[in-house]
């Protein structure tokens, strides 16, 4: 096992009926900036919820946030926090209005160009403290500091994180999904997956804890993922399911552990490119990202074999071959495609793709930082 530094300070108010804690949660003074997406909070009756809860306090709305959210809508947001005097920020929703708003709470007391941030890598010394109400379970960034944000003025979808980008709670009501989209559900489901593999699947490193653990959440995924497509309202369902996708990525089972994220590098290009939802570019990249990259997984493959669908027969090629092909056959049980040209994407996408990467600087990927540009090539083609 590697050497590692563990930190999570975000407070987790798991379960029905905590929104009315929120007052408790924020200082008492604080004008505070409701950051959200469309209108499902609003019709759902989340917003009123949330309203009532923050009653006696100060407070302006900013909606609107796009999945993959994008610089040009956040620095609204940046722009109405800062004349409106915001001291503390509340994102209501699920990763992309999350991610928004950590970008939303380091822009504010930024001095220079807020996009250095993600393009630049620019320090960043301060951020308004902001709390959480999760909506949609997937990408985790209710627990975790990082974000990914979306320039559509350069097709530029980069990642930022930093310690001071924690929540400072979450709240975390399962109920709160039950009128989800099947869409949203599985893009979820496929989301959380990608994210435990992306930390898991990789060399050895005799990380025993971290590999029973993501090999639990997998499990999880599987058993749970496609009953909540068919059972949207089963609460020990989706309590399941949210607490997967919240610990897929809040550092726990990455840490003391090789992490790969090449699968991530790639399919952010198709997002940005083609729009794509974050978890469609998963479900693409991944089974031809594991064929192609069998040979340097294979141990972990074999294991991921073994330990996850339960394959324990035939040979070595066969068991990888077969573990492969549950990986893809997964994704479309939950009627998400595994193929870009189920998308309308052809062959003729890649050159700009690869073009996307190497101006990214995305020329040495994986776990062992020698993932090429040949070999993410080769996984569009093979994924076309």
């Amino acid at each position: 096992m590697q050497n590692f530094t563990f930190y999570n300070p975000t407070r987790i108010l798991f379960g029905t009926h905590r929104l009315p804690e929120l007052a408790r949660e924020i200082p008492a003074d604080a004008r505070v900036l409701i950051t959200y997406g469309g209108g499902s909070i609003a019709r759902t009756g989340t917003l009123a919820e949330v309203n009532a809860a923050l009653k006696g306090f100060a407070v302006v709305e900013f909606g609107g946030i796009e999945p993959n959210p994008t610089y040009e809508t956040l620095i609204q947001a940046v722009e109405l926090a800062r004349r409106e005097n915001v001291g503390f920020l509340l994102s209501v929703g699920g990763g992309s209005v999350i991610d928004g708003t950590k970008f939303i709470a380091a822009a504010i007391p930024f001095a220079g160009d807020p996009w250095d941030i993600l393009s630049k890598r620019a320090r960043i010394k301060s951020a308004v403290p902001f709390g959480t109400v999760l909506t949609l379970p997937a990408t985790g960034s209710e627990m975790n500091n990082g974000a990914v944000i979306t320039r559509r003025a350069s097709n530029d979808k980069l990642a930022f994180s930093h310690p001071l980008l924690f929540p400072r709670f979450s709240i975390l009501d399962p109920t709160k999904a039950y009128t989800l989209p099947a869409r949203q559900i599985a893009n979820g489901v496929v989301d959380a997956f990608v994210h435990v593999i992306e930390q898991y699947l990789t060399y050895p490193a005799d990380a025993k804890v971290q590999d029973r653990f993501a090999e639990g959440l997998l499990l999880t995924l599987i058993e749970d993922g496609p009953k909540a497509l068919q059972e949207p309202q089963n609460y020990a369902l989706r309590a399941n399911l949210m607490w997967v996708a919240t610990m897929a990525l809040n550092g726990l089972i990455g840490a003391g552990v090789p992490n790969d994220w090449a699968t991530h590098m790639l399919g952010h290009e198709l997002t940005a490119l083609h729009g794509l939802d974050h978890a469609q570019s998963l479900a693409v990249i991944l089974p031809a990202m594991l064929e192609v990259r069998r040979g340097e997984k294979r141990e972990k493959l074999l294991q991921y074999a073994a330990r996850v669908w339960q394959l324990r027969e035939g040979d070595d090629e066969a068991r990888i071959d077969q573990a492969i092909e549950r990986t893809r056959q997964f994704f479309e049980s939950l009627q998400v495609s595994t193929h870009l040209a189920a998308y309308n994407i052809g062959k003729e996408a890649i050159p700009a793709l690869i073009d996307q990467l190497e101006r990214h600087g995305m020329t040495a990927l994986g776990e062992h930082r020698n993932f090429t540009i040949e070999g993410s090539r080769r996984v569009y083609e093979l994924a076309s």
